[in-house]
């Protein structure tokens, strides 16, 4: 595959000036040349769609150069997918703006004013310049948001525990991820990344996710119990 940087951009669907911008940053090696001409391979279309990946992910570019050190220069186009197909499955859904009215409709009740500053707060949506639209952060999360802001329950109290939840899970899903790379990347790359293992591992990588989440919720459940016959013991 040999493309220029126009034809690059266009397969990645960002803009020539994007990736004339991740190159002076080092996010893509150079490019490979034809007289004055610069060419594109396939490598560098993988990279690009990492680094987009990585961007999805909420990473400054300062957080994605420093991960993409740890990546060899030299990587195949097929590592390099490996690499985004690890991230994918732990990647957080794209953001939404949605007008008033199709914000209520997804919410199945009409939003006040007092509800949106609570679902604010919660770091569910965030109003955009004009007020005629809202960006839900997390599409998934809009309809327990909602509940949680009809609670009659103090605003303070409702976002002590958002943040509660946020940062505990943040930090263990950080550490999770850091197990996988420990003591399932590292051991591919060092015995020579078979074919047939990189599959295997894209293959796992898409079925951890649920598992997880189902073994989350049902510690936390546990957890809660606890809590609350510590609690009524005392």
């Amino acid at each position: 595959m040999e493309l220029t940087v126009d034809e690059l951009a266009t397969r990645a669907g960002v803009t020539v000036r994007t990736v004339r911008f991740y190159a002076g940053r080092g996010l893509l090696p150079p490019p490979r040349l034809r007289g004055r001409t610069g060419l594109y391979g396939a490598d560098h279309l993988a990279r690009l769609e990492l680094v987009r990946e990585l961007q999805s992910l909420g990473l400054t570019l300062a957080a994605i150069e420093r991960h993409l050190e740890k990546i060899p220069p030299d990587a195949s186009p097929e590592d390099l997918a490996l690499q985004r197909a690890l991230l994918s499955p732990w990647a957080p859904e794209r953001p939404e703006e949605l007008d008033r009215h199709e914000l209520d409709r997804r919410a199945g009740r009409h939003l006040g004013e007092e509800t949106l500053v609570r679902l604010e707060a919660l770091g569910v949506v965030e109003r955009l310049p004009g007020g005629a639209k809202v960006r839900v952060i997390s599409p998934a999360l809009l309809g327990v948001g909602v509940e949680m802001a009809a609670l009659p329950l103090p605003l303070d109290t409702l976002v002590a525990s958002h943040e509660a939840v946020e940062r505990h899970t943040t930090a263990l899903a950080a550490e999770l991820q850091e197990v996988f790379q420990e003591t399932v990347v590292r051991p591919y790359r060092e015995s020579g990344r078979a074919p047939e293992e990189r599959e295997r591992l894209m293959e796992l990588a898409g079925r951890l996710k649920p598992l997880l989440i189902q073994s989350l919720v049902t510690s936390f459940q546990r957890s809660v119990d606890k809590a609350i016959r510590r609690s009524a013991d005392r």
